[in-house]
């Protein structure tokens, strides 16, 4: 999916090019709020809007039309986050479209407006959702991955590297899918005969020195959760597992694009389009309580062999074999 195909950003709005609408819509100019946990320069987060924007469009909803859509950025700074969600609020939006367990925790109170979101966790553990298949309040959603997912991580990990006993857990304590996600993590770290330690990933410099740390022990590793503190930072991620030769698993994988050896996770952009239909069915009269939140049903293996070879790495076949996308 290419950005430019699907939207045009001005002054903070979107503006969708009209399609002919599958089902007839209400008269009256449905207003949509948008809270995304990446800025708005970041290539990611704009295929993501893209890729809701093309689901609304799909779905009949065009701005000028009959929707507006108000999207705000915030990255994964949770303060700049909960401002802009009182920013949307005020707009009195119809429904809004939170991207990211981070951007969630900033409309956790609000109970007045629906709330679809996309790329979440742990929607139960974070008290988002009474259940996955009954939400019952005015939230459901997506979930970025199942809880015992981030356990395949480490396996992963341990498959293209055996020599691998220590590895640091890069996630958000300040996300509760962060914290899930090492749980599960620490849950099969024993049977792999792998010592784990989480590192946070507020900034730069508490990055540098956890990775660093790894690279003085001996067989050292890292994985590299979906929260959206680490995604931010995985620019410098992926440039200090090269500067150091540690093996390094992603859980986004979009991060092998950019040079990270090996990713597994979740079609996050699928979950953005899906996200509309639910937008589109709520605004057409269905309640959020009654819409199961949904696991994803996508999942992509990308590997990196120019990476691989930088790191001496003789990839399994059967890895290689199960692989989506393999870079040369």
């Amino acid at each position: 999916m290419r950005r430019r195909d699907f939207i045009s950003l001005v002054g903070g709005s979107a503006v969708v090019c009209p399609l002919a609408a599958r089902a007839q819509q209400a008269d009256r100019v449905r207003r949509i709020g948008v809270l995304m946990n990446r800025f708005a320069d970041q290539p990611e987060g704009q295929t993501r809007f893209a890729a809701f924007l093309q689901g609304l469009q799909e779905a009949g909803w065009a701005v000028g039309r009959n929707a507006r859509i108000d999207v705000r950025w915030g990255g994964a700074d949770a303060g700049l986050l909960h401002t802009l969600a009182m920013e949307l609020l005020a707009l009195a939006p119809d429904i809004i479209m939170a991207g990211g367990t981070l951007t969630m925790l900033a409309l956790q109170q609000v109970r007045t407006v629906p709330i679809v979101f996309a790329g979440v966790g742990d929607p139960v553990g974070a008290g988002f959702v009474d259940s996955l298949a009954r939400p019952g309040g005015n939230v459901t959603g997506f979930m970025n991955i199942e809880f015992s997912f981030a356990g395949k991580w480490l396996e992963l990990l341990k498959e293209i590297a055996p020599s691998v006993k220590r590895a640091a857990v890069l996630r958000n304590a300040a996300n509760p899918s962060g914290i899930a996600q090492f749980t599960a993590v620490q849950t099969v770290a024993p049977s792999l005969g792998v010592e784990v330690s989480a590192v946070n990933v507020n900034d730069a410099g508490e990055i540098e020195r956890a990775v660093a740390a790894v690279a003085r022990s001996a067989n050292g590793g890292l994985v590299v959760t979906t929260s959206a503190s680490a995604t931010v930072h995985h620019g410098l991620i992926i440039a200090l597992a090269a500067q150091h030769k540690l093996p390094a698993v992603y859980g986004n994988p979009v991060s092998v694009m950019r040079g990270g050896l090996i990713a597994y996770g979740p079609d996050f952009t699928d979950e953005y389009r899906r996200a509309a239909g639910y937008v589109d069915r709520i605004l057409k009269g269905e309640k959020a309580a009654n819409l199961p939140v949904q696991a994803p049903t996508q999942y992509e293996l990308a590997i990196n062999l120019k990476t691989a070879k930088a790191l001496g790495l003789d990839l399994p076949t059967s890895t290689l074999a199960r692989a989506d996308e393999v870079i040369e």
